[in-house]
């Protein structure tokens, strides 16, 4: 009697030796945390897919979220008035994209709002597409003060993955490109 509870405590005791770390993982993914994942922007939770939001290039064409070969787009929301942090912001979002080398090329730079007036503006504009949108789906992540940026990480699928409220750390931003663009 004695060996038939022992043997049945050594396969409880093998059995959790097996389940602990499957709990273990259970609980902290509950928790929220998530190993090797720490993004610099904010989740966009729940996600949204902004593929069927109309949006036209300064050229009257429309800009096409979904892409076939595989584009992320880095959207640049600017906040009233684009000024100097405004343009320092788009500077290194640009230095950002410089920075995956090879790779730059699978990220679009999308600047959605009135384009910033000036010859430093002209400069700083000319990698990025300039667009408008009629569609309010970006007004909760566009910022309200004056002379600020926010950006957005768009999946090549179209559904917006990241945000980067006003005042983000550029280089936060590098890394988390460096991560996605590969």
């Amino acid at each position: 009697m004695k060996s038939l509870r022992r043997q049945r405590l050594q396969l409880l005791l093998v059995l959790s030796l097996f389940a602990a770390p499957v709990l273990v993982g259970i609980v902290l993914v509950a928790l929220g945390w998530m190993p090797g994942t720490r993004s610099y922007g904010l989740p966009i939770l729940p996600q949204r897919s902004i593929a069927s939001v109309p949006v036209h290039l300064d050229n009257g064409q429309p800009f096409a979220w979904r892409d076939r070969s595989f584009h992320w787009t880095l959207v640049a929301l600017p906040g009233p008035d684009c000024a100097d942090r405004c343009l320092r912001a788009l500077d290194m979002m640009h230095r950002a994209r410089i920075t995956l080398n090879q790779h730059s090329d699978q990220l679009r730079l999308l600047y959605l709002g009135a384009p910033p007036q000036g010859d430093q503006a002209r400069m700083l504009m000319q990698p990025w597409s300039i667009a408008r949108t009629s569609s309010h789906a970006f007004d909760d992540l566009r910022p309200s003060r004056r002379d600020s940026m926010a950006a957005v990480l768009v999946m090549p699928d179209g559904v917006a993955l990241t945000h980067y409220p006003a005042g983000f750390d550029p280089q936060g931003l590098k890394k988390d490109l460096q991560k996605v663009i590969k």
